[in-house]
């Protein structure tokens, strides 16, 4: 096996004041070839820190402003491997921060053509719909944890999440 490239990424846990959260549906970092649900975010940049990245991705993938010291701890990590486009390995350490926002629209207009060519849709979830839900979702254990963050139980090390199925 050729020796993957390592990835960092910085994912959010966005929570809007129904305390729903948005996944986004298309084809994500994942060895699976199936779509999935998953959390804005994506790569950390050469020099960045996960809190810059995920300030970043946020307002890139959402429109949604934020200083990366609104974010807080990171509350989970995930890390797996997957296949990029080009075939090429990566080793994904996926870093999940909990931000809660009041504005429910979406603007993707600042995404990168890359992503937005693999985005199907997105749209807010509730616990019950996640529970709920037969479609692949990413991290898979998601429920479990966004029931115990809405339990205000924010965990001060992170806890580690499923990467796929």
């Amino acid at each position: 096996m050729p020796e993957p490239i390592m990835r960092p990424t910085a994912r959010i846990l966005l929570l809007d004041s129904h305390d729903r959260i948005l996944l986004f549906q298309g084809r994500g970092p994942t060895t699976n070839p199936d779509l999935a649900w998953f959390t804005p975010g994506g790569g950390v940049h050469a020099g960045e820190s996960v809190l810059v990245a995920a300030a970043r991705e946020l307002r890139e993938e959402t429109g949604l402003q934020a200083r990366p010291e609104e974010f807080g701890p990171v509350v989970a990590v995930s890390e797996g491997y997957w296949i990029g486009s080009d075939d090429t390995l990566y080793y994904a350490t996926d870093h999940y921060f909990l931000l809660r926002t009041q504005t429910v629209t979406v603007d993707l207009s600042a995404m990168e053509e890359l992503e937005r060519s693999l985005l199907a849709t997105y749209r807010w979830w509730t616990l019950d719909e996640l529970r709920a839900t037969t479609e692949l979702v990413l991290p898979v254990n998601l429920p479990r944890l966004l029931e115990r963050l809405l339990a205000g139980d924010v965990p001060t090390d992170p806890v580690l999440v499923a990467w796929d199925r």
